[in-house]
């Protein structure tokens, strides 16, 4: 398993200052988000330019809209084609909006039969994100928010999930037999770990009501062989690069010691 964290954690740090803390943290790799940063600049040659920093094993696709990036499809492919020239392995991507009445971005999700043939390829994993219960109300704002179907499209359509902690457990706080019914579909390819509590995301592990400890336990006891990236609110931590540095630090340490294989 390679632990990665996300750009977003540090997002109040340019992206080579931010690769370098996760770099002097420890961590194996970055999830690279596609922020402001790249518009107006020549993007493969700044992926290339991170990625000598820390190596970059996922790219998270805009969920914002960005000059010169098109629509959330245009995105999308955009970013694959980075990846696989970048030799990345991994693009995320969130699903349509209904509440945002993403139309159309909903149909073309609808009218892909073969998300790896036709997007991926041979090079790029392509991974659908489970997305949040917000609000008063508990809303899902997004389609494939019941677990079940969700599992059925990615396997109807060869499309893999990066599976969110936060996200699930805004849902319900006890998503463990989620993330197996998830699992056990052999579709999971990455999982953003964080916490949540009270109508807040993406907390610091203890900050909030999931089990996440059990959670890891039972990755551990699992075969799970790929990414496990953490990905956690800026404003989660306080002011201070040192005391970033560190608190990163001691949150990768849980996260090895949480996952590690024992030995007999």
């Amino acid at each position: 398993m390679r632990i990665s964290i996300s750009a977003g954690t540090l997002f109040t740090f340019p992206l080579p200052k931010a690769f370098a803390m996760a770099r002097e943290a420890g961590f194996d790799g970055m999830e690279l988000v596609i922020n402001q940063e790249f518009q107006k600049v020549n993007s493969r040659r700044l992926v290339k330019e991170l990625a000598e920093i820390m190596p970059i094993f996922s790219i998270h696709a805009p969920f914002l809209q960005l000059d010169g990036w098109g629509s959330p499809v245009d995105s999308l492919k955009r970013c694959v084609e980075i990846a696989a020239d970048c030799g990345i392995g991994l693009v995320n991507f969130h699903p349509p909006s209904w509440l945002g009445m993403e139309f159309s971005y909903w149909r073309w999700l609808y009218r892909m039969q073969d998300f790896q043939k036709e997007i991926g390829g041979d090079q790029v994993a392509v991974t659908l994100e489970n997305m949040p219960w917000t609000g008063k109300y508990r809303i899902n704002g997004y389609i494939l928010s019941d677990t079940q179907k969700l599992i059925e499209f990615l396997q109807e359509r060869n499309l893999y999930l990066t599976f969110d902690c936060t996200h699930m457990g805004s849902g319900r706080a006890n998503f463990i037999n989620d993330f197996y019914l998830c699992y056990n579909s052999g579709r999971i390819r990455n999982i953003h770990f964080s916490d949540y509590g009270h109508g807040r995301q993406h907390l610091l592990p203890g900050h909030g009501i999931l089990p996440l400890t059990r959670f890891l336990n039972h990755l551990r006891n699992t075969a799970y062989n790929d990414i496990l990236t953490l990905e956690l609110s800026p404003h989660e931590f306080p002011k201070g690069e040192g005391i970033i540095q560190e608190s990163l630090k001691e949150i990768l340490a849980y996260l090895r010691q949480e996952t590690a294989k024992t030995t007999p």
